[in-house]
């Protein structure tokens, strides 16, 4: 498990290695003052305190405390440049797990919860560094701390260190025992808090729902319960870290009481110093911790191979379209000709197709409407459009070049979406029309925002442009924040624009006042505006009305005037 978190995790670190190794080299000067000060308090001992000579005490003394300030100023720069590349990793990481995740389909965001796709990449990434950075030097210095002061125990008295030598298996066995049952229990604390995570997320995002349906309480009751269940996940680890720590302990004193019983019996036979035997105590002193300190790696070990599988689960998850080899950017804007050539589609892990041969074209300036209920594969074409999915069969053509050979960044850039709920961020009214295009200048926010006929009511907002709007623009009315997002896509400027119910919850009065700026919004491009709701359609638009695929895959098409429809079956 540790080479298959670090086969797959150690490439992170390039360029941060330095940190690491610097930080582990300083770590092991600090050990080695510690080995010396322990040397000269057996000298001081032994040649001062023993003979009462004050004199000799000066030398080893001043060299104590010297070797205490380089021991203190190493230590903290090794902590330092260490928690340097351990922050650094963390960053790295989760910049690529983010990465990753943002080229995932958007049905993986929909078959997961939310707060636990948050806890993976914040909680779980956290461990994955205690195995793959700061761990890894935690490690190394605490073997090398464990050779150092077996060495110089040796050196006092070889024969009571091989006692000690003998007793150190006795650690690893606890070790060993505790570390199988802690990852089970972090393993199920990681879940159990993932989950926890998103109840919380989903609970405060609904509060609204909550509140107006009176379920407050319910909502506290499945908190509770989510809560006791990682309580009890957490009290197990903490019930295991809790019994390993004392039996350890139990395991350390009885050593040492062997150690200094045996220690004594040889001062009685005059073939040991007091200064030896206080000295020999010393590293064993720090001996017994730093192996325990292995016995411990080996828990946290577990408790990151925890997170390193759920994190490995989402990198495993993969794109639902990537790019081609041969797949070039659009040289220039597209002028916007869409061709769907006998299209046809069906989901991962689903049997009955979403779309079978639907062919038709759009050009620029045409408004396509595609409707029918509900399971009839309407966003569904949209997702395929803008490269979500791949089609299982047929074609889709931009300005007569297939989308898959056009880099889907460059695809993109020429399309715009404008969904049913108009999404915001928590930032202002300012950035979230600038969102469509980063860099625009405020003259260009207001013109754009003017023309979705948004201009007057972000203008009586308490900050006008700079109000933020609140987490999903609670602050605004739906028709408000679908003129907010109107706004972007006009600063946007792309030459397909493909809406997918805009007129969804909206009341007849502002469904009428959207589509005035939406109007101006399709002038010009190629427009696919998909609804169930037809009162507000432009006279000039072609529909097509698809129709749930059954088992025949047949086409028919029948004309109607004006309006020309094609039902795929």
């Amino acid at each position: 498990m540790i080479r298959k978190t670090l086969r797959e995790f150690w490439p992170d670190t390039h360029g941060l290695r330095k940190w690491f190794v610097i930080g582990g080299i300083l770590a092991i000067v600090a050990a080695l003052c510690e080995v010396a000060a322990i040397a000269l308090f057996a000298v001081i001992t032994d040649e001062v305190l023993s003979q009462g000579d004050l004199g000799a005490f000066w030398t080893p003394a001043f060299t104590w405390l010297g070797l205490a300030a380089v021991a203190g100023v190493v230590s903290f720069a090794g902590s330092y440049l260490t928690s340097l590349g351990a922050e650094r990793f963390l960053l790295k990481l989760r910049d690529r797990v983010f990465a990753h995740v943002q080229t995932l389909t958007p049905d993986f965001f929909n078959n997961r919860r939310l707060g636990d796709l948050m806890a993976r990449l914040t909680d779980d990434i956290e461990a994955i560094e205690e195995l793959v950075g700061s761990g890894l030097v935690k490690a190394f210095t605490t073997v090398v701390s464990v050779i150092f002061f077996a060495g110089a125990a040796f050196v006092v008295r070889w024969d009571l260190a091989l006692v000690t030598f003998a007793l150190i298996p006795a650690f690893l066995i606890v070790s060993k025992l505790f570390a199988s049952r802690f990852r089970v229990a972090a393993g199920r604390e990681r879940q159990s808090n993932g989950v926890m995570n998103s109840v919380i997320e989903e609970s405060l995002s609904n509060q609204t729902l909550v509140q107006s349906y009176n379920r407050q309480a319910t909502e506290s009751k499945n908190l509770h319960r989510q809560g006791a269940n990682w309580l009890r996940a957490n009290m197990q680890q903490a019930w295991l870290s809790s019994m390993y720590g004392p039996t350890v302990q139990i395991l350390q004193t009885t050593c040492m009481i062997v150690i200094l019983g045996f220690g004594a019996w040889e001062i009685s036979a005059g073939r040991l110093t007091i200064g030896g035997l206080l000295a020999f105590a010393a590293y064993l002193a720090y001996l017994y911790p730093a192996v325990q300190g292995l016995g411990q790696l080996a828990l946290e070990i577990s408790e990151a191979a925890a997170g390193s599988d759920r994190v490995q689960e989402i990198l495993k998850a993969r794109p639902g379209v990537t790019d081609r080899r041969t797949a070039e950017p659009l040289p220039a804007r597209a002028a916007g000709r869409i061709a769907f050539e006998r299209v046809g589609f069906t989901y991962p892990n689903r049997t009955r197709p979403a779309l079978a041969d639907l062919s038709f074209t759009a050009e620029p300036g045409d408004v396509v409407v595609i409707t029918g209920p509900s399971g009839a594969g309407k966003s569904t074409l949209a997702k395929l459009l803008l490269r979500f999915y791949e089609p299982t069969s047929g074609r889709i053509l931009l300005d007569g070049t297939d989308i898959r050979d056009i880099t889907g960044a460059s695809l993109r850039e020429n399309i715009t979406l404008l969904q049913q709920e108009g999404l915001v961020f928590s930032g202002t009214a300012r950035e979230n029309i600038a969102y469509g295009r980063p860099g625009a200048t405020l003259e260009e926010i207001v013109e754009a925002a003017k023309l979705a006929d948004a201009h007057d009511f972000i203008n009586r907002l308490p900050g006008k442009y700079d109000t933020t709007l609140g987490q999903r623009g609670r602050l605004l009315s739906g028709g408000q924040l679908q003129r907010i997002a109107i706004a972007r896509a006009l600063l946007r400027d792309a030459p397909v624009l493909v809406l997918d119910e805009p007129m969804t919850g909206l009341d007849a009065a502002t469904a009428a006042r959207v589509m005035e700026p939406l109007r101006r919004l399709m002038a010009g491009r190629t427009t696919i505006l998909i609804t169930h709701d037809l009162r507000h359609v432009p006279d000039t638009a072609r529909t097509i009305v698809l129709e749930p695929v059954r088992r025949s895959n047949r086409i028919k098409l029948r004309h109607m005037t004006p309006v020309m429809s094609r039902i795929a079956r």
